[in-house]
């Protein structure tokens, strides 16, 4: 599942954080906008998250979606919940403040695009068909 692999590379962003930071910036107060990042990334993800289970759809990438949801964050972005995981790694980055930190938003982007986007969006097409290819002309992937 997705959610492991943003957990894992969180996780792997913290300790590589405190053991190998080869080189650090300190530029406070800017590194306060992880926070705002953190923050956005957990509340799109939640308003992801409730709206899937109101419209009675899975978040599971490899099961086979009941409803094509294109209002609230699914309006901007084709996958709000990866791109709040990926916000809230890229705001753990600017916090950590450490050069190591940037290549775990960069796996995580790698993985996601390799692992489970072509899966969901050939489920989702399969699904609603042209419904979702306009769907797919009018949002972007991420952003």
């Amino acid at each position: 599942m997705p959610t492991n692999y943003f957990l894992i590379l969180l996780l792997l962003l913290i300790l590589f954080h405190f053991t190998l930071p080869i080189v650090k910036f300190d530029y406070s107060p800017y590194n306060y906008l992880g926070i705002v990042l953190v923050l956005f990334g957990a509340a799109i993800n939640l308003w992801a998250d409730v709206l899937m289970k109101k419209r009675g759809t899975t978040v599971k990438p490899h099961l086979k979606p009941s409803t094509l949801i294109n209002s609230g964050p699914f309006g901007f972005t084709r996958h709000p919940m990866y791109l709040g995981m990926l916000s809230i790694l890229l705001g753990a980055t600017i916090i950590a403040a450490s050069l190591v930190s940037i290549i775990f938003p960069l796996i995580y982007i790698i993985l996601m695009e390799i692992l489970f986007i072509p899966i969901e969006e050939q489920n989702l097409e399969e699904a609603f068909g042209s419904g979702y290819i306009d769907y797919k002309k009018k949002v972007r992937r991420w952003i």
